[in-house]
């Protein structure tokens, strides 16, 4: 078993070397706007993950996944070539779900900002319920307590 700096060193050089490959190296045609955002190795350091993004629309999407699929045997002998471990991690290819995470963060975003607007809108030239100031004062306890002592006075006779 590698330590987890190793494995995190291995990802990182990984994720490198899988970019620089992808944009000088492989040509094909259906390889859209590929974005490595990520590699994770295993603690063996025999299997990593490499995540990635494609800009565009699903067809885009897809027709890049079959590309790096194809791409997998030249990106995995370049990883060995240049990474010099003794054992090259099989290379599995993941789409990142970052961007449309972020994408529906965004479009809550947008949900809350309309219902505050629409909050703003309706709260224009209305007043506060009740009195300006709420709360008690320290003087108005003391007259409260005159009050009681006279209510208690009354009560006794």
């Amino acid at each position: 078993m590698a330590d987890n700096a190793r494995a995190r060193k291995l990802a990182d050089r990984i994720q490198v070397v899988v970019a620089e490959t992808l944009d000088r190296r492989i040509k094909d045609p259906r390889l859209g706007f590929v974005t490595i955002t990520d590699a994770r190795v295993t603690g063996d350091l025999r299997e990593a993950t490499v995540f990635y993004t494609v800009y565009g629309d699903d067809e885009e999407r897809a027709a890049s996944a079959a590309a790096l699929e194809s791409a997998k045997g030249v990106l995995r002998s370049e990883v060995g070539r240049q990474t010099g471990v003794r054992f090259t991690p099989t290379l599995t290819f993941v789409p990142d779900a970052l961007p449309d995470t972020a994408r529906t963060i965004d479009d809550l975003l947008d949900k809350a900002r309309a219902k505050d607007a629409e909050v703003r809108q309706t709260a224009v030239g209305k007043a506060h319920a009740g009195e300006a100031d709420p709360y008690r004062k320290p003087e108005d306890e003391d007259e409260d307590e005159g009050r009681d002592d006279e209510g208690e006075g009354e009560a006794s006779a």
